[in-house]
């Protein structure tokens, strides 16, 4: 297990307990956003008319807030607690500010969907400025500790750009709702909830996901972590590609494809340092339970990711309206749901084990337990957890893009089922002892 022995050779170290992932508030995140998930999936299942031809009117996006703020963003923001100290080797023990910054999270998701539901974008703009606070607070966290994190830098490169374009993605999303209101730019509505999309999409989640990614498939492979300056070159092409095509998006949609191809490159340079890690593997440990379910999750979710580019670089193509609105359903739940939403199930799957064991290891004062991390989480589980995400994604983009109600209910409700027994398999191992 990695880091035990630096932890369990000294428990009246402090420096090493510093290294502890937080106690509880993870947990807090990840109920949060389980049930921002839930919410969402719960809404399609009642309503799968809802959708309707194209998705930007305020209920389907106060639907599309619960899964990108509370279900993406709030369990990366959770996950950042425990893999700041594990992985990033960061230490970052939450106060009563980073309580008080959840709160404001919560509050600020739960009332952006509630007034994009009535369609009050002012009251709207007011709610994310909770979102932004919490973000802005976890983000000064970050950036102060990564000059002293035991990490390669282009790691940090991307962590810190990471929690920059949220703040970005924020504020700008801030200023599309209340220019709704007042009008004062001539953007057009479209093009400027896109390059909002993108933002945040991209910018944010896809690029702390590839940035954490280098540390934790090392961890979880396991494999030898790399070093290569190199992998900085993925956050460069990301940055640009994302910034590229949210300005092309609003002023130069001629430019978007060259934006585009900017950001799957990005994508490409992070396959190809992905698998020289996995070229350098180590022995796997002996408790780990083979098929890892967890991992294979995603694996899936990266077919999603090669899902998402095809059909999202064709919408910078001329294509016939009809097919462009079945091609966006297409491209949103590959890219959200299929990709960001189920990598996120996936990463949970493996950090979570190794969370319960780091729990147990304070809870006894820094004695090592008897059991591994990888016995904590239920196999059968984890097999349920990959086989309901495999039969619903592919149903709800089939239902959304075809306008076919009864497919988008039913593969609601798998999904829904899929978070509730994701639920249940976090209790499973936290609670383990």
């Amino acid at each position: 297990m990695p880091g035990v022995a630096l932890l369990s050779r000294s428990p009246a170290d402090e420096g090493r307990r510093a290294l502890l992932p937080a106690s509880g508030l993870p947990l807090l995140y990840f109920a949060f956003a389980h049930l921002c998930f839930a919410l969402a999936l719960a809404v399609l299942l009642v309503r799968p008319d809802l959708p309707g031809g194209f998705f930007h009117h305020p209920r389907m996006i106060a639907v599309v807030h619960l899964v990108t703020l509370g279900w993406i963003s709030g369990s990366i923001l959770g996950a950042f607690y425990i893999v700041g100290p594990l992985a990033l080797r960061m230490p970052l023990r939450p106060g009563w500010r980073d309580r008080v910054a959840f709160g404001s999270f919560a509050a600020g998701v739960i009332g952006m969907a509630a007034h994009f539901w009535i369609g009050e974008y002012s009251r709207m703009a007011w709610s994310a400025v909770l979102v932004l606070s919490a973000v802005v607070h976890v983000a000064l966290r970050a950036w102060l500790g990564l000059p002293r994190a035991a990490v390669p830098w282009p790691v940090k490169l991307h962590v810190a750009l990471a929690f920059a374009n949220m703040i970005l993605a924020s504020l700008f999303g801030m200023l599309i709702g209340l220019n709704r209101i007042y009008g004062w730019l001539s953007w057009p509505p479209i093009a400027a909830a896109f390059a909002h999309a993108h933002l945040a999409a991209v910018g944010w989640a896809v690029m702390m996901v590839v940035g954490l990614s280098y540390r934790l498939i090392p961890m979880i492979v396991p494999a030898e972590p790399s070093k290569r300056p190199s992998m900085a070159l993925s956050a460069v092409l990301l940055e640009i590609g994302t910034i590229g095509l949210a300005v092309t998006l609003v002023d130069r949609p001629g430019w978007s494809p060259v934006a585009a191809l900017i950001i799957i490159a990005g994508i490409a340079s992070f396959v190809g340092q992905v698998r020289g890690i996995v070229q350098r593997k180590l022995p796997p440990p002996a408790a780990l339970p083979r098929p890892d379910w967890a991992t294979w999750q995603t694996h899936v979710a990266f077919v999603w990711l090669l899902v998402a580019t095809v059909t999202g670089l064709s919408l910078t193509l001329p294509v016939p309206p009809r097919w462009r609105i079945a091609l966006g359903w297409v491209y949103g739940t590959a890219g959200l749901i299929g990709f960001l939403a189920q990598i996120v199930a996936g990463i949970q799957g493996r950090l979570l084990p190794l969370y319960g064991w780091y729990r147990m290891l304070e809870r006894r004062n820094m004695q090592q337990p008897a059991r591994s991390a990888h016995t904590l989480a239920s196999h059968g589980l984890a097999k349920a957890i990959l086989v309901s995400w495999t039969l619903g994604v592919p149903l709800l983009a089939c239902g959304l893009a075809a306008g076919i109600n009864w497919m988008t209910a039913v593969s609601s409700g798998i999904l829904l089922v899929s978070v509730v027994l994701n639920a249940t398999q976090a209790i499973t191992i936290v609670t383990a002892d």
